[in-house]
């Protein structure tokens, strides 16, 4: 907290938003004015994050089913270790009550970036600074398919650190919000990918969070269940938390968010108003 505390004062005494100067960014990329009266929650400083695949193959040996057989027969088929470089010298700051969308091609970075932010991908260099304990939430959720959607709400919750009294108290408005109404005394082995993905997004928005990062979760669903999400985003970021929204419908994004995040090949290209960043977006 002492390293937070420090960079959160560096960060209130210098001009907000500005990366490091290796990151392309808009022009002018503070965010919204009312976000900058609020208290810092998320700083990224310099962020860089490297993967390490294994068994990638070269352009030249793609496509050539012969030399792979002979590297094979003079043991010379070792898998090779490659690097990606997935995040790239990022830097921004989110602040109480930000609701942040976070877009870009496949690959750019954005589930990596997610997944930094809350503590699951170590830093190659760089660092993330965070007031709170941030949430994951994405379709990949570790809920338990042989168990029952009953049970797994209790985990879940429990997971999140809530006592039994808590959990009784949330446990219908979850059924509910989630929509899966009598398949919660099924497993959730027998559940649809959009009821998982409606029974994950209730579970996690049952509780306040101070940073809560969610990764395509409302991809799925009907028109009904997306206005109640964007409603619980909006209860969320009024409650003075931090809301990171990757979702690849632009529309709920704009409607969602006060400010987005363009990510393109690992670097911020664009980071502002959404209907100008999602402008810039959808002709680039």
């Amino acid at each position: 907290m002492a390293e937070l505390t420090e960079e959160l004062s560096r960060v209130k005494a210098e001009e907000p938003g500005v990366p490091s100067t290796d990151v392309r960014v808009h022009p002018n990329p503070e965010p919204p004015r009312h976000s900058r009266a609020g208290t810092p929650t998320v700083v990224v400083d310099d962020l860089h994050i490297i993967y390490r695949v294994y068994g990638a193959a070269t352009e030249a040996e793609k496509g050539n089913a012969a030399n792979a057989l002979m590297r094979l027969l003079k043991r010379q088929g070792r898998p090779q270790m490659k690097e990606v470089h997935a995040v790239r010298g990022v830097s921004f700051v989110a602040y109480h009550g930000d609701a942040i969308g976070i877009v870009g091609r496949n690959g750019s970075g954005k589930s990596t970036l997610l997944r930094a932010i809350a503590g699951l991908l170590p830093p190659h260099s760089g660092a993330v600074y965070t007031d709170g304990q941030p949430s994951l939430l994405g379709v990949n959720a570790a809920l338990m398919r042989e168990l029952t959607g009953e049970r797994n709400i209790v985990l879940g919750c429990y997971a999140m650190g809530m006592n039994p009294t808590q959990v009784k108290e949330k446990f219908d408005d979850i059924v509910d919000f989630s929509g899966i109404g009598e398949f919660v005394q099924f497993p959730m082995s027998t559940y649809s990918s959009g009821m998982g993905a409606r029974l994950r997004f209730a579970i996690a928005s049952a509780k306040k969070h101070d940073v809560l990062l969610i990764d395509e979760a409302l991809a799925t669903g009907d028109r009904e269940f997306k206005r109640k999400s964007q409603e619980r985003i909006k209860q969320m970021r009024e409650q003075a938390g931090t809301v990171f929204l990757v979702a690849h419908n632009l529309d709920v994004i704009e409607e969602t968010c006060n400010r987005v995040i363009w990510l393109h090949k690992g670097k911020i290209k664009m980071d502002g108003d959404p209907k100008t960043v999602l402008a810039a977006y959808n002709k680039g």
